[in-house]
Order: C-alpha cells, then sequence, then structure tokens
C-alpha cells in the first residue's frame, strides 16, 4: 500500500469526524479501516459521556447492537471450516429440543439467511428473560415457525443470536462468548475489545449510547409492522439506549448484538479478504460462498428488498448498493464490512443512535473511497 493513501484517508476521515462532532450532528464517533490487511485508519472524536473523566478513543469500547451478527456469522463459518459444524446440519441434531413445532428441519443455513420461519418472540418477555441464555433457548425452542422454514426470509433480530449461539455451544461445548474468544478474538489480538458479553472488568471502558431520533423511529412505526409487532413485540426490549446501558445487559451473553471498538470490527473484517499479521480467519474460497448472494427479495420482517449472504447483508445503502461489501449495521446506524473488491474493510461505531437515512456512515465510507487506489 502507498503511505501517502493512508496518509490522505486519516486526513480526510480525521477532519470528516471532527466537522461532524463540533457541529452538534454527532456525540462520539470511531472509525477504522483496512487496506491490503493493514490499518491505515484509527480515528475517534466526540465525548465519552457523564461520569467519564477520559477522551473518547481508538481504545473506548461502544455497544453497537446486531454489528455483532457479523461476528456470530464469521464465528459459525470458522468452526464450520474446521469442521465442527455444518451448514446443512439440522440444528436438532445437535439441539433436539428445537424440533418442536415443525422445526426439526431447519438448518444453520437456513438461520444465516434469515429464512428458518421463527423471528418473532412473545410480547411478554421481560428484561431479565432476555439476558437469562437458558430461558432465552427454551422460549426459542418453543416457537412455531410462522412460515414454512426456507421459502421466504425475514429478519430474524433478535433469535439469529440464541439459534446460533445454542448451535455453537451444542457443537464445541462453549458458550458463545469463549468460543468467540477461542476462534476469533484471541488469533487475532483483539480478545480485550471485541465482545458479545461485556466482561465487567470492561464496564469503565464503555461509553454509553444516547438517544437521537432511533427510539422515536421504533415508536412511530405502526403497531402491526412486522418488525415491531414480532420482532421487537416488547418496547422494553427494544434496542435503544435505555437497554443498552443497563450493566446486566451488556454483560450477558447476546450473539444477536456486539460491544467492540471500530479498530476491533475492521481487523476482523480485515481478517475475512486477507492475512492481518499472519492471521486468515477463513480462506478465500469459504469467504466467497460466505459472502455472495444467497437470498434476494423482499423480508418479511424489514418490508424492504434486501440481499443477503450467509449471516451478512450485502449492498448496504451505506457502501453504495454494492454487493461485493458484506457485513452487518445496528440499530443507531453502527456499522462495520469487508469490501472485496477493495481488499478494504471498514468499521463505524457511534454513541448517538440515529434514525434510518442519517448520512453520516455514507459520508465517512464516501470519504474513504476517495483515497482508495
Amino acid at each position: 500500500m502507498d503511505h501517502r493513501t493512508g496518509d490522505g484517508m486519516r486526513e480526510r476521515v480525521g477532519a470528516l469526524l471532527t466537522r461532524l462532532v463540533e457541529s452538534g450532528a454527532e456525540d462520539g464517533l470511531q472509525v477504522a479501516v483496512h487496506l491490503g490487511g493493514e490499518p491505515v485508519v484509527e480515528a475517534a472524536a466526540g465525548p465519552v459521556g457523564p461520569g467519564h473523566d477520559r477522551p473518547f478513543g481508538p481504545d473506548t469500547l461502544v455497544h453497537s447492537f446486531s454489528v455483532g451478527k457479523g461476528f456470530t456469522a464469521t464465528l459459525v463459518h470458522v468452526l464450520a471450516e474446521r469442521g465442527l459444524l455444518d451448514h446443512d446440519t439440522p440444528i436438532a441434531e445437535l439441539w433436539p429440543e428445537f424440533a418442536a413445532h415443525g422445526k426439526e428441519r431447519i438448518t444453520v443455513r437456513q438461520v444465516l439467511t434469515h429464512t428458518a420461519g421463527v423471528p418473532h418472540l412473545p410480547d411478554r418477555l421481560t428484561r431479565a428473560e432476555l439476558c437469562d441464555w437458558d430461558t432465552m433457548c427454551a422460549v426459542v425452542a418453543g416457537l412455531e415457525p410462522r412460515w414454512e422454514p426456507g421459502t421466504a426470509s425475514g429478519y430474524h433480530g433478535w433469535t439469529f443470536g440464541w439459534l446460533l449461539g445454542e448451535t455453537v455451544r451444542r457443537a464445541t461445548g462453549l458458550t458463545p462468548s469463549q468460543a468467540l474468544r477461542r476462534y476469533l478474538t484471541e488469533p487475532l489480538g483483539i480478545a480485550d475489545e471485541l465482545f458479545f458479553g461485556l466482561p465487567a472488568s470492561h464496564a469503565d471502558r464503555t461509553a454509553p449510547l444516547v438517544e437521537g431520533g432511533w427510539a422515536a423511529w421504533l415508536a412511530d412505526l405502526p403497531p402491526d409492522a412486522p418488525f415491531r409487532a414480532l420482532v421487537v413485540p416488547n418496547p422494553r426490549l427494544w434496542t435503544t439506549a435505555d437497554l443498552a446501558n443497563r450493566p446486566e445487559y451488556l454483560v450477558a451473553d447476546l450473539p444477536a448484538c456486539g460491544t467492540t471498538t471500530a479498530r476491533a470490527a475492521a481487523r476482523l473484517y480485515a481478517a475475512l479478504i486477507g492475512e492481518v499479521d499472519g492471521v486468515r480467519l477463513l480462506s478465500p474460497e469459504w469467504t466467497a460462498r460466505a459472502a455472495e448472494p444467497a437470498v434476494t427479495g423482499r423480508d418479511r420482517m424489514l418490508l424492504g428488498h434486501y440481499t443477503k449472504g450467509l449471516g451478512y447483508f450485502l449492498g448496504l445503502p451505506e457502501t453504495a448498493g454494492e454487493v461485493t461489501c458484506f457485513g452487518h449495521h445496528g440499530s443507531g446506524g453502527s456499522i462495520a464490512f469487508a469490501d472485496r473488491d477493495r481488499g478494504m474493510s471498514f468499521a463505524l461505531t457511534r454513541t448517538r443512535l440515529v434514525a434510518p437515512g442519517n448520512r453520516t456512515a455514507r459520508l465517512l465510507v464516501d470519504a474513504v473511497r476517495a483515497e482508495t487506489p
């Protein structure tokens, strides 16, 4: 990589972060970029929040909600390439209780593509239940599919985590957090920066989230909208700052979500498309299969047209719709992805939760691409 490319990218991104924060449009922001396996941007700007006496920096942890689904998908692929899982194995072969109500043939692949037919949760779940692994696995095992598995795709917002996390636990004997550390974060040297359940010892490194329109957007959804009525039927479990700032939530092992730094998330995606300090998480052939379009069309829960790979969304608006980009965004606007054409990975974490349509992520991606050969 030409070092002038890295210098120009850092300067452009740093200036844009500063403008966004100083204008009052944003609070804490982190951006990290790897190009050709090398870190070229690790930038941060803005306040940490009330009660913190240190600056918001590249090592500040930020809860980024469904950005964590990309970590979960990656973990599943690493285990599958090692022969510990198989995408086409029925989940019930590892988790017999899951077979209830006609779910005996649902496969790992169908969960990765959100075609399993179980995106929903009961509407009376409490926060305490949400944070209890055994309780939630029993809830998910007792669900009845909303459609014939494999025939349609609908975003499995919360259930994605327990479906794949319990499958990982049954296959490896490790909790999702333990498996994440053993197979992904320790080899990459980011074991203290990327988590499902946040260790309590890292609580003081974690920036509180603030509302900036996301909670209001959820509240404005029609009560019968599938996402609101089925995926998040209980407002107490909405993915808002009120939930994410609760210590009992942050420490819970919830593989539908993740707490991370931008630089750790960018490093993980960089290791999917190349080597990072000698570590590559998946073979090129396996990454290509995981990141190829697997499902394209209308999502039954999100009610929009989406292209999905195996656990990743492809062609997100933040990437200008390019389907060679694969990754995941989270409630409120954080995102992490890899750009296979450019050999680039990108991550944005943020403390202000914004409504869909916010331009910050796209502005930053465009600023990076303007400096990419």
